[in-house]
């Protein structure tokens, strides 16, 4: 015999959080957000392009943006990183001349990211490099795990807040070739090739995955350790809210 609907119903309390992760890549992200939320939780990955090593439970080859307007009321946390090639330094100033003189053009998405984000009306973090144009809510580096790389990067968040946390000193230079000089150092440079730059192995080792081969898609990674902490702050704020 068929249930009614209100028995068929399972209340929210059995069912898992949901989690989207934007902008996906291979899931450095997400693998982080599964520490600070638990084995519980479903995370759902969306990324444009293909990702066949994405670490998520799911994953849809979207238009991120597009799919935050149609289903990010869906979910109960959100997090997005748009590509950076639109933001921070490798487009302002001399090198926006430089860009514009050989035609290359990139999209801003944080302005549009963030619109579609609101319309969801769920707690969300935006994720982006220094020189972009996202809140600088909190800043996070490498070194604060004790990985071998900077690599700093901001966090906006939406519907929620936390502390900075501290920032410590960094022990040193980034190894590699600069201006024709070759300097040693704790950090390596998970970005790009030659030059000194990290190899495959370096940067799993430095960002902390060890899922995928894929020197380009380790490069664009965030570390786990990053949305990890981002994860737990987030908990403990809504442990405050509940409290107060």
């Amino acid at each position: 015999m068929t249930q009614p609907t209100a028995l068929r119903r399972v209340p929210d309390v059995f069912r898992p959080f949901r989690v989207l992760d934007a902008c996906c890549c291979i899931g450095g992200g997400t693998e982080g957000y599964r520490r600070a939320f638990g084995p519980s939780c479903h995370i759902t990955g969306v990324d444009i392009e293909p990702q066949p090593d994405y670490r998520g439970d799911a994953f849809h080859q979207r238009d991120a943006i597009e799919y935050i307007r149609a289903h990010g009321h869906e979910y109960d946390f959100i997090h997005i990183s748009p590509p950076c090639q639109g933001e921070g330094a490798p487009t302002k100033g001399t090198n926006k001349a430089r860009n514009a003189a050989i035609g290359r053009t990139y999209p801003r998405l944080i302005a549009p990211a963030r619109a579609a984000l609101k319309t969801t009306g769920r707690p969300y973090v935006m994720e982006n490099v220094p020189g972009s144009e996202v809140r600088k809510d909190v800043r996070l580096c490498g070194e604060q795990f004790g990985l071998a790389v900077i690599m700093h990067r901001y966090f906006e968040l939406g519907g929620w807040t936390t502390v900075q946390p501290a920032h410590p000193r960094h022990r040193g230079r980034v190894r590699g070739w600069r201006h024709g000089e070759y300097h040693d150092g704790p950090y390596v440079a998970a970005y790009g090739k030659g030059g000194g730059k990290a190899t495959v192995d370096e940067i799993r080792a430095a960002k902390g995955i060890d899922w995928s081969t894929d020197h380009f898609r380790l490069r664009e990674a965030l570390p786990p350790a990053y949305t990890q902490w981002i994860g737990t702050a987030y908990l403990a704020s809504r442990a405050l809210e509940v409290a107060a």
